[in-house]
């Protein structure tokens, strides 16, 4: 590859040139500034890492408290709902944040969810009285919501499922 790969400071169009292609991929590309458009993303949820009581799987519930910034929900419709343990979001603010449990949490998006119970697509879920599930309250008061199911649960027993995070 020749030619210089990005455009001069005085020049604000597009250099022509592209790094990789389709069938050419670059592994990981490090850059202390990034500034351009992204087109797309393969995960599919905003998160934010917060300090948790401890380490949790993903699609646990969360809530604001505990000794940290989150800790495990262990009350229905618990108001102080933060989330939920994401697996890999698209995008992962306050990434530099140390501390003995750091948890990515689900702000917006989509992620597996441990549920209780029945559940239809649409559902509203809140937190459950079971440490770390959520559970269907489609008259749920404001605050109080995690997000919305993508797939049903037809069993009364405990279950993992999609949902929407963030959307009433």
């Amino acid at each position: 590859m020749t030619g210089n790969l990005l455009p001069s400071a005085n020049d604000p169009t597009d250099s022509g040139q592209s790094i990789g292609s389709s069938t050419n991929k670059w592994n990981t590309v490090y850059a202390s500034v990034f500034s351009g458009t992204a087109t797309e993303a393969l995960y599919a949820d905003l998160a934010e890492n917060y300090l948790g009581d401890g380490t949790y799987e993903p699609g646990t519930v969360l809530v604001f408290g505990g000794d940290a910034e989150v800790t495990v929900t262990n009350s229905k419709g618990d108001r102080r709902v933060a989330g939920v343990v994401t697996t890999n979001p698209a995008y992962l603010m306050n990434s530099m944040l140390e501390g003995e449990h750091v948890t990515a949490v689900a702000l917006q998006g989509r992620v597996p969810c441990r549920v209780l119970g029945k559940v239809s697509k649409g559902d509203l879920l809140v937190s459950s009285a079971v440490p770390g599930y959520a559970i269907v309250d489609n008259d749920a008061k404001v605050g109080t919501v995690i997000g919305k199911a993508l797939e049903n649960k037809e069993d009364d027993g405990k279950g993992v499922i999609e949902v929407v995070v963030g959307r009433v």
